[in-house]
């Protein structure tokens, strides 16, 4: 028996909430044992089966837990149940993410979404609702801020987002490999620390993980200042922020950023920019007559079509 296994063995005290929950955990195990066949879990057939589906011995086995253990989840009894154990349950009883997070809420475990890597697709359904967006900028990022999708008003406002290289087309890489004199964002001292913090918040579920700690090893190589603000651990959520941008090609646009989380793609937010007066509305509708948008400051600045495809910062 593991580690992990011997310590989710303990007994814990379940409060009045728990007591109500651990009926419903019974039914709701015993309902998706009883849906998954022997053939489907690997195991060969056998005579004068009176179970349907697995019995408890073989969920155990295949979980690679205690019989003992596995009885007391299952008949609700006030135990332990690390998240390790219970991912090993969901994936023997075969749960989809809708069940595997119903059986962590009953089994009161805090909720981890499944850690399969960051989503890095969108549907063609969430697609179609940044393009109805447009005019107002419209991104879709995953928890890592990589940009999965964006509208052409977006693409217009950030042009370095349609022209990165894939581990390059990331919003927080954009910010922090150019020159401070080139970043987009002006009130840069007090929003991206926010963004970094956002990030690290994030980063809590994803501790280990090599595509997560490959990219901040990369940026902190590449950024002193980003490496300097991820030392100071401070964590925010998503939210409602205002940015002043500005933009070579038509001048400072006020906007305001809301975040909206997308509930079939998890740790998939959009985010909506909306102009905050009328000139920075106008300024948003110009960008879209500007056929090679200016990227970069005063004494950098260049069309998009100049740069070369390689060039992750101006």
């Amino acid at each position: 028996m593991t580690e992990a296994t011997v310590a989710a063995e303990r007994p814990s005290a379940a409060g009045a909430g728990g007591s109500r929950k651990r009926p419903e955990l019974t039914v709701f195990l015993r309902s998706r044992r009883a849906r998954v066949s022997p053939a489907a879990a690997g195991i060969p057939p056998g005579f004068r089966r009176r179970t349907p589906g697995l019995r408890r011995e073989e969920v155990a086995q295949l979980s690679g837990v205690g019989i003992t253990w596995y009885t007391w989840l299952e008949q609700g009894r006030p135990i332990n149940a690390s998240a390790q154990v219970l991912d090993a349950v969901a994936r023997t009883l075969q749960l989809d993410p809708a069940e595997r997070e119903h059986l962590y809420h009953l089994a009161e475990v805090p909720y981890v979404p499944n850690r399969n890597g960051d989503t890095q697709s969108v549907s063609q359904d969430l697609l179609g609702v940044i393009e109805a967006l447009d005019p107002l900028p419209a991104v879709i990022y995953n928890a890592r801020y990589d940009i999965l999708a964006a509208n052409t008003a977006y693409q217009q406002l950030f042009p370095m987002a349609r022209t990165a290289p894939g581990p390059e087309r990331n919003a927080l890489w954009q910010l922090f490999t150019r020159p401070k004199c080139c970043c987009p964002v002006l009130n840069r001292e007090e929003e991206i620390p926010k963004l970094v913090a956002t990030l690290r918040a994030a980063y809590g579920r994803h501790v280990g993980e090599p595509a997560w700690e490959s990219f901040l090893s990369r940026l902190s190589a590449a950024s002193e200042w980003f490496a300097r603000l991820w030392e100071h651990c401070d964590v925010a959520p998503p939210g409602h922020r205002v940015k002043l941008i500005s933009h070579a090609s038509v001048g400072e646009i006020r906007l305001t950023s809301t975040s909206l989380t997308v509930g079939s793609a998890p740790e998939t937010r959009v985010v909506v920019y909306t102009p905050n007066d009328e000139e920075s509305r106008d300024r948003v509708t110009r960008l879209r007559t500007v056929e090679d948008p200016l990227v970069g400051c005063p004494k950098h600045v260049r069309p998009i079509s100049a740069l070369r495809p390689n060039d992750g910062a101006l």
